[in-house]
């Protein structure tokens, strides 16, 4: 819920000095905008405002208040008036069971599939499923994956659990996800990340899909089942109709692959033998040393995609990044929310040196604050998502990625946040558990291998299931 402050409304429409159409600018990024202008309709606009954030699929609001109004009196009543229902585009809570028919069919395509896979989305955590769907998994015996908003709704070290889906997810659960005969997506909306070229995505499949908000089913990809519901409320009503079923042979293709991913991308990445640190093997120490229950917050690029792909985590909510918008600057003030939401948890930042500088004052508010948020910026002087595409794509003409980065230890002085810088391999383990007992804010500078890629990863243009483990 975002709150503005306005011009007096006689003011309104005069171009007065500030003004500006706050409410037209967010009326395109926001589940509902609106403007007070008396002082007496800010406890019904307040009340509503968060109704309609918090309503069915979440999302943002803004309320502008005039400047008259935010000063103004009034007589209220003993009772603050509840909330009239939300209007056009405020969603809804989807808290009733879902058709009943709906549900039979959906069950009866699961119980006769011989190859279904679930892909879980971040509408699992907001709706705290993700206990309900692991007993949904172990019920069914279905391989599970989740998208990148989805992440921790499933642990990580779950047998049935196969990883991520996406450009630069896991090489099973995208190559695989074409032999699938039914596909169960929970919460999530078949982005274009997710699904490469969309009409070789799935085509032979059978797809029930199970989200809040019924303008994302059958929006992307034609669905045999398309459930519009609360996810918690869809599989609980959906478990007791499927039945326990052995699907350990077609569990073992996964494996197969995955051991050819380790092979070609993970060992290399995460247990290098010589050269500069990688981000991949930063990460997996940091996720070993915090057990896979610290809460992670990353910006966008190469880093995000290595803190996706090696942590660990076993426990819901414990994955924070930008999705659909990919804003870089993300990561920093996320983490701030997310300490302040999460005071009694590890919560680490980590980013790029590119994404760290477009909002590096918010080391204001942590110094303000006494956030004890650990900053771990993967440092290789690149833009190197953008530098990356520039590589495989336009035969290396780099343009614009190259990065003459300030001294982000000295930075953090002024601050008063302790810092230091890291890039030999031999302390990393060392170095990184005097970051987590570190009591306070702390900012690691890691000087990673500057020209490194990530992959597995899908060309744009590219079907999911032709996902490369190399440059083609």
């Amino acid at each position: 819920v975002c709150i503005t402050g306005q011009v007096p409304s006689q003011l309104l429409g005069t171009d007065a000095f500030q003004e500006a159409d706050v409410v037209g600018m967010a009326l395109q990024a926001t589940k509902w905008a609106h403007q007070v202008t008396r002082a007496e309709d800010i406890p019904k606009a307040i009340a509503r405002a968060f109704e309609v954030a918090q309503a069915g699929r979440p999302g943002p609001v803004l309320i502008d208040i005039t400047k008259d109004a935010q000063i103004g009196t009034f007589i209220a009543p003993h009772s603050p008036t509840a909330p009239t229902s939300p209007t056009t585009g405020a969603g809804n809570a989807c808290t009733e069971l879902p058709d009943l028919s709906l549900l039979d069919q959906a069950a009866e395509l699961l119980n006769g599939a011989e190859r279904p896979l679930m892909i879980l989305g971040q509408g699992v955590l907001l709706s705290n499923a993700s206990a309900a769907a692991v007993e949904f998994a172990e019920r069914l015996g279905v391989p599970t994956a989740c998208t990148l908003l989805g992440l921790s709704a499933f642990p990580t070290d779950h047998p049935q659990y196969v990883g991520m889906v996406g450009m630069h997810g896991s090489y099973a659960a995208n190559k695989l996800t074409n032999e699938t005969d039914v596909l169960l997506a929970i919460g999530m909306r078949f982005d274009d990340r997710v699904t490469g070229r969309v009409k070789d995505y799935a085509p032979n499949t059978k797809i029930v899909h199970i989200d809040i908000d019924p303008a994302e089913i059958r929006k992307v990809l034609p669905t045999a089942v398309g459930i519009a519901a609360d996810a918690k409320v869809a599989i609980d009503a959906l478990l007791p109709k499927v039945k326990p079923r052995d699907h350990s042979a077609w569990r073992a293709m996964f494996h197969a692959l995955d051991s050819e991913e380790r092979q070609a991308v993970i060992d290399p990445e995460i247990n290098p033998i010589d050269g500069a640190l990688k981000m991949g093997e930063v990460i997996s120490v940091l996720t070993q040393l915090t057990q896979g229950k610290a809460l992670i917050v990353s910006d966008v690029g190469q880093h995000q995609m290595m803190a996706a792909r090696y942590s660990h985590f076993r426990e819901p909510l414990s994955h924070i990044t930008s999705g659909g918008l990919g804003t870089m600057g993300f990561a920093l003030p996320a983490a701030i929310g997310a300490k302040l939401g999460q005071p009694d948890r590890e919560v680490i930042c980590v980013v790029g040196d590119g994404g760290f500088q477009m909002n590096l004052q918010e080391l204001g508010t942590i110094m303000q604050e006494r956030l004890a948020v650990k900053i771990i910026v993967l440092n290789n002087q690149y833009l190197g998502m953008v530098r990356q595409w520039q590589k495989l794509f336009f035969a290396g003409r780099y343009s614009e990625v190259e990065m003459q980065n300030p001294d982000f230890v000295a930075i953090c002085g002024g601050y008063g946040i302790d810092a230091s810088t890291l890039s030999e391999r031999a302390v990393l383990e060392h170095t990184l558990q005097g970051v987590l007992a570190h009591n306070g804010p702390y900012l690691l500078d890691v000087s990673v291998a500057r020209e490194d890629n990530v992959f597995p990863m899908v060309a744009a243009g590219n079907a999911a299931s032709e996902i490369q483990l190399a440059p083609a």
